[in-house]
């Protein structure tokens, strides 16, 4: 009965905001930003008004000459309106393609031309100063959410053109395409349709149900070109929760916010929350009203969740961690309190969904995986993505009979069933154990570390590359004594957190990373 609930809800994008504001009309959304698209919107407006906004654009891109089964690419300068875009691009049946902001110009064009002769949505400062001039000549027509450019088409021209009727396509369409992290080469392009979103929206759903009872606010930072981001919408806008929305991650703008708005959940990156460890120092107390933390992506260092447990004054806080990845959603759920102990290990990131996900771990070399000897991580789920664009032969590879899909993680499962990650597969050392659960322990033993990744020098020696808060310089004493009983390391290399190559969702680029480390001599 359950299942079947949230399914009467769904995620289907055209209509996701008009459904939400038909449920609960007044409820709001607040942004940290001034929309491209709509600046006099301001950084408050109902969901209705929202809503509106999305029928607007939709009947823009019609007028545009955008029809069902057209792919639109969504590049432009970062803000929330990339997301309001894709929901009104699929309100007309075509296809969002959502390539985020921090790509570079080369990797777009790319990407366009992989996409067949999209319509690209942009803006004059991505053309003018991201894009070269053949991108152009690659697209159907180029449309404009802000500026002018002789080669372009502003949005703005459509202005007050005659509404359409939202478009509803089939389960098994095509209805979102968006890229994978990239850390290991040119992002690929993952194909959702509106059955595997949907497969993706009920585990979440129904995890969130029994933790959050009541009417909270909920504050998320997550990429705008993410999957994720439409199902926690989803989830929030159905069940009449304010929905703060963030662009920026800063941690003085966001205790800012936060001591204003006194969110009761928090979605956010693995490296958001990290950043946003200072805020339980901060003496207006930001995240005392905060009854769910809730992360996706990546296993989370066990010192933030302690920390972040521990700014809260409500009764019995949860740190939600979901592991999965973009082809094929959450995979493994495990919830934190705070009567975890202190040397919980926080590589076992968690079990199946029952009924809905399934998790396996191969073995690399005919032996039984274990700790000491990882196996390949394999997942099952509807939430698969069902190719990537115009590689076909590239998804086929990781998929293997039954459905199982290579996460490219490396692992094992304990006797009662949980997964435990280590490594990535590209990223496994030889010999060292796992990379993760050393970062771990680095980040248990020094407070003062912001981000350290252990990555292989070019003789494949364990290099730590370190980054401290505030940038000061890193205690090596501390570091010595906090690396005791770790596997041999080379000396660390500090860097500015800022310098890191990181993804759209902030992961490290590790491979990219040692790269520059080897070419560096470093």
């Amino acid at each position: 009965m359950l299942l079947q609930r949230i399914g009467n809800r769904g995620i289907r994008l055209g209509t996701l905001f008009e459904r939400a504001a038909a449920r609960h009309p007044a409820n709001v959304l607040i942004l940290d930003h001034d929309l491209d698209i709509a600046p006099g919107l301001g950084r408050r407006a109902t969901v209705a008004e929202v809503a509106d906004l999305v029928d607007d654009f939709a009947s823009r891109l019609w007028a545009a000459r955008v029809r069902p089964g057209d792919r639109v690419v969504i590049y432009k300068s970062d803000g929330f309106d990339i997301t309001l875009l894709a929901c009104a691009t699929a309100r007309v049946g075509a296809v969002p393609v959502l390539l985020s902001p921090k790509l570079d110009g080369g990797t777009v064009t790319e990407l366009v031309r992989r996409t067949d002769r999209p319509y690209l949505v942009t803006d004059q400062a991505k053309l003018e100063e991201e894009l070269p001039d053949s991108v152009v000549g690659l697209a159907s027509a180029v449309l404009l959410t802000s500026g002018t450019h002789p080669a372009a088409t502003p949005l703005a021209d459509f202005e007050g053109v005659d509404r359409v009727a939202p478009v509803t396509m089939p389960p098994e369409h095509p209805t979102l395409i968006t890229h994978t992290s990239g850390t290991t080469g040119t992002p690929k392009l993952a194909v959702h349709t509106g059955r595997t979103l949907q497969a993706r929206y009920r585990p979440q759903a129904s995890v969130v149900g029994p933790l959050v009872r009541g009417r909270e606010t909920i504050a998320m930072h997550v990429s705008f070109v993410h999957s994720r981001l439409f199902t926690a919408l989803a989830i929030s806008l159905h069940r009449g929760f304010p929905v703060v929305v963030l662009a920026d991650s800063d941690p003085a703008h966001v205790g800012d916010l936060f001591a204003q708005l006194r969110p009761g959940i928090l979605e956010a990156h693995p490296n958001s929350f990290m950043k946003w460890e200072e805020l339980a120092d901060d003496p207006r107390r930001p995240l005392s009203n905060v009854k769910l933390y809730s992360s996706t992506f990546d296993a989370i260092h066990p010192r933030t969740v302690r920390r972040l447990l521990a700014a809260t004054d409500r009764r019995a806080p949860v740190f939600g961690q979901l592991y999965g990845q973009s082809e094929i959603g959450p995979a493994v759920v495990r919830s934190f309190s705070r009567r975890r102990p202190e040397e919980a290990d926080g590589r076992c990131v968690g079990m199946p969904f029952p009924g809905m996900t399934d998790v396996r771990v191969v073995s690399r070399n005919g032996r039984p995986p274990s700790k000491d000897n990882p196996g390949f991580i394999e997942v099952k789920s509807d939430g698969r993505i069902v190719t990537y664009l115009g590689e076909q032969e590239r998804y086929d590879k990781q998929l293997s009979d039954g459905g199982w899909w290579r996460m490219g993680d490396v692992g094992y499962r304990t006797k009662w069933g949980c997964l435990h990650l280590l490594d990535r597969e590209v990223d496994v050392i030889e010999g060292f154990g796992s990379t993760l659960a050393a970062e771990d322990r680095l980040f248990a033993r020094l407070d003062d570390l912001a981000e350290v990744i252990i990555i292989p020098g070019a003789d494949g020696t364990a290099v730590p590359v370190v980054c401290t808060k505030d940038d000061v310089p890193l205690d090596l004493d501390a570091w010595r004594s906090a690396a005791e009983g770790l596997p041999p390391m080379a000396d660390p290399v500090q860097w500015r957190l800022a310098d890191l190559p990181q993804t759209a969702t902030t992961k490290i680029k590790r491979l990219e990373l040692a790269r520059v480390l080897t070419n560096q001599g470093g």
